[in-house]
């Protein structure tokens, strides 16, 4: 009789700890963190070039306050405010050995003049619908890797994300990428 009873007191331990389990939310602190996955060359089988690179990257935030709206431009996310991007990247060039930060600069034929461009972007709101809540996910981000008017050809990027709160993550660095250039 006391093994039955044993038995059946252990059968809910057990049933409760996997149901616990299965309840349980990740919890991860409310500043979000970023872990460099890969960096993935894209080459164009016409030139032989490579144009494109995809950099992945993982992420955890705690409150999930991850991503902007469109809407979302008015102080602090005004478009010349320091928080208008949400992805900041910056670009290296190994030059004579060492890695530099250069602007990449493109053609604009309206002003005949080179305009910088910028790696940083806007990425959308990933909040659950149930509302702010820790996440975790994988994010892909595709960047135009060719630069006609660099002759070195190992790059590197550093990466970083900024929450609604403002909170900006630890900063990411990919490996020397090597470009096929003409």
């Amino acid at each position: 009789m006391m093994n039955y009873k044993t038995n059946i007191l252990i059968l809910i331990l057990i049933a409760g700890s996997v149901f616990e389990s299965c309840n349980k939310f990740e919890d991860f602190p409310d500043i979000p963190a970023i872990n460099f996955e890969n960096f993935i060359v894209l080459v164009n089988p016409e030139t032989g070039i490579s144009e494109r690179g995809v950099l992945v990257f993982s992420y955890t935030d705690g409150d999930g306050d991850l991503g902007l709206d469109k809407g979302d431009t008015l102080y602090p996310y005004d478009k010349n405010g320091e928080y208008y991007y949400n992805l900041i990247i910056k670009y290296y060039e190994k030059q004579f050995g060492t890695f530099v930060e250069v602007p990449i600069l493109s053609w604009n034929s309206d002003s005949s003049y080179y305009d910088t461009l910028t790696f940083n972007s806007r990425f959308p709101v990933l909040t659950p619908e149930t509302g702010n809540q820790a996440i975790k996910g994988v994010f892909q981000d595709t960047l135009f890797i060719y630069n006609p008017l660099s002759q070195f050809d190992t790059i590197k990027f550093k990466a970083l994300i900024i929450d609604r709160a403002l909170n900006k993550s630890n900063e990411i660095e990919t490996g020397e990428i090597i470009r096929l250039q003409d």
